[in-house]
């Protein structure tokens, strides 16, 4: 059997709102259906994709919604995303580059919605 890869669809309290979030990562609308479908949005960068569904009662610090993205460079990805300025605390924030003692070397990053993304490679 071949491989597959995962797609998270995570919620978003704003379809504009975290679209311009994650185009300010380098992010791009590969799909694009703000009234359509209950609110449907799909962005890319690269090999990484993102889906978000229209939730707008979702309450951002009581968000639980969480994924992962294994890169290849993990530290550039990070370089670039703290060059966009994200704050280091609240939501949406940008939390520091670290190994972890389970063997990755991993940053997090929070949206406007309060999903969590890590993001790491094998160390």
């Amino acid at each position: 059997m071949e491989p597959g890869i995962a797609i998270p669809i995570l919620p978003a309290r704003d379809l504009a709102e975290t679209r311009a979030f994650y185009e300010r990562l380098g992010f791009e609308a590969a799909g694009w259906w703000p009234t359509q479908f209950g609110g449907y949005a799909i962005l890319r960068r690269g090999d990484l994709s993102m889906h978000f569904f229209s939730f707008e009662d979702i309450s951002p610090g009581e968000n639980y919604a969480q994924c992962y993205w294994r890169v290849t460079d993990v530290d550039a990805l990070y370089a670039e995303f703290h060059a966009v300025g994200l704050p280091k605390s609240g939501i949406p924030r940008l939390d520091r580059v670290e190994d972890k003692p389970w063997g990755m070397r991993e940053f997090a990053l929070v949206d406007p919605n309060g999903n969590l993304v890590r993001v790491g490679r094998q160390i």
